[in-house]
């Protein structure tokens, strides 16, 4: 598997994946190719080498990003938003109930795998129905707790993000993560949220997980074994 891929996606949009970090976060590029805006979601690279193979994605395209989006507050998700916030200048967005992951390494469990991680504070609380615009794109936050109280999806036309919500045949993690505690995770929380929020969207709509490959509302729909 590349772990640099470019996806089709509609005329006029740019969609490029990096698989990084110690957890194989999946760290997401999309773009607006007549207006070269640009936003990162999820760089979760834990070295200054990482960081540079986006930013060189980034310059690749003429990128002026716009936006760093983390779907939730967890390390693996986090970790390189300082370095790409100090490089493009770009608002950290986030879901109001997890903000505080960003700044204390304690909520966000990086202290319990043995490194403190911390990012920038949001610039931007995110809530359910808030609007993104990218260039052309628009995206549509939906609030799909459960994984943490502040998690995640990122709907455009055609394709949702889902962080760690739901995953191509499995779904985020309720339990503690690593040893450390995931005290905002509900198992229940999160199955409303697939079921309510994911699983009401069309088959044909393509899921972009945060982490494993991509698939889509209808194949998760009829095979996940979580579901």
């Amino acid at each position: 598997m590349s772990n640099n891929r470019p996806f089709d996606l509609e005329e006029g949009m740019l969609l490029k994946l990096l698989i990084v970090g110690i957890f194989d976060t999946n760290c997401y590029i999309l773009g607006c190719k007549e207006t070269l805006e640009g936003m990162i979601i999820d760089p979760g690279t834990f070295t200054k080498q990482e960081e540079q193979r986006i930013l060189n994605e980034v310059n690749r395209d003429s990128l002026k990003i716009k936006y760093i989006l983390n779907t939730h507050g967890h390390p693996d998700h986090i970790a390189g938003n300082r370095g790409m916030k100090e490089a493009t200048n770009a608002e950290i967005l986030i879901h109001k109930d997890d903000a505080l992951k960003l700044v204390d390494p304690i909520l966000n469990g990086s202290r319990f795998i043995g490194t403190d991680i911390t990012s920038p504070s949001a610039d931007w609380l995110l809530e359910d129905g808030n609007i993104i615009t990218i260039g052309k794109i628009q995206l549509e936050i939906l609030h799909t707790p459960g994984h943490s109280k502040g998690s995640i999806s990122v709907l455009g036309k055609g394709f949702v993000f889902t962080g760690d919500t739901l995953f191509a045949g499995s779904v985020g993690r309720t339990d503690q993560l690593d040893g450390s505690p995931n005290p905002d995770a509900s198992w229940e929380d999160e199955l409303h949220s697939i079921k309510n929020k994911l699983l009401a969207l069309p088959d044909e709509v393509k899921i972009f997980p945060g982490h494993g490959p991509a698939s889509t509302i209808g194949e998760q729909r009829r095979s996940n074994p979580f579901l």
